[in-house]
């Protein structure tokens, strides 16, 4: 891969990374949304991380993907990028109209995407380090699962929030992708599991899946 990024004016360009469970969130979202986009692969492991190079920063200065070239700008956080295809694509709606389910939706996706997700990242396991890694991503998985399932006894019809797809199904299903990469038992956890296989079914969610992706490594 080239060392220098471009933003291209006319199709939307998605930086992400295959396994990048806020990657994944992006990519379900322009799915559902039927919104055709470019791809560009940004390693975050290969040769040190390729989102620390110079040309990478100016894209996104948190070095992180995923970020979204689209309309002239270019947005990063996935939640935000989400609201904004929300907002400017048509399609099914992503985020609801009345304003207590479309709590109930934000608080979900919240209690994933800054509960969960942070503390098991690949940044944050770096850090820790060595054996450690494991027992870490677990305990704070299992910690924010236990409340989630708790949390959807009140929300939850066939999907997180009632019976459409929303914003908190496409933070859900990648926090289940990484809860079975660091072995956590899913068992405990009927209600997660239920959606989580229904989501599965969903072609956004089929296509957009990390073993679908072009940057996506060769099995062994």
């Amino acid at each position: 891969m080239s060392g220098t990024w471009r933003i291209r004016e006319m199709m939307p360009v998605l930086y992400t990374y295959f396994r990048s469970s806020c990657s994944w969130r992006v990519r379900i979202a322009l799915a559902f949304k039927g919104v055709a986009y470019d791809q560009v692969a940004v390693n975050l492991i290969k040769s040190g991380g390729q989102q620390h190079v110079d040309s990478f920063k100016t894209i996104n200065p948190m070095k992180q993907v995923p970020a979204l070239a689209i309309d002239g700008i270019v947005l990063s956080q996935s939640l935000a990028i989400i609201q904004y295809l929300d907002e400017t694509r048509p399609g099914p709606r992503l985020i609801p109209e009345d304003a207590k389910t479309r709590a109930q939706v934000r608080m979900i996706s919240d209690h994933i995407t800054s509960g969960i997700q942070p503390l098991q990242n690949l940044h944050v396991l770096q850090k820790i380090g060595g054996e450690k890694k494991l027992e870490w991503a677990q305990h704070f998985i299992t910690n924010g699962f236990q409340a989630l399932e708790s949390l959807l006894q009140y929300t939850a019809g066939r999907y997180c929030v009632g019976d459409e797809v929303t914003m908190a199904d496409l933070c859900l299903v990648p926090q289940v992708y990484n809860a079975e990469r660091f072995e956590v038992d899913l068992a405990q956890f009927p209600t997660i599991v239920k959606i989580n296989n229904a989501l599965l079914d969903l072609n956004a969610f089929k296509i957009s899946h990390p073993s679908c992706q072009p940057d996506t490594p060769p099995e062994p």
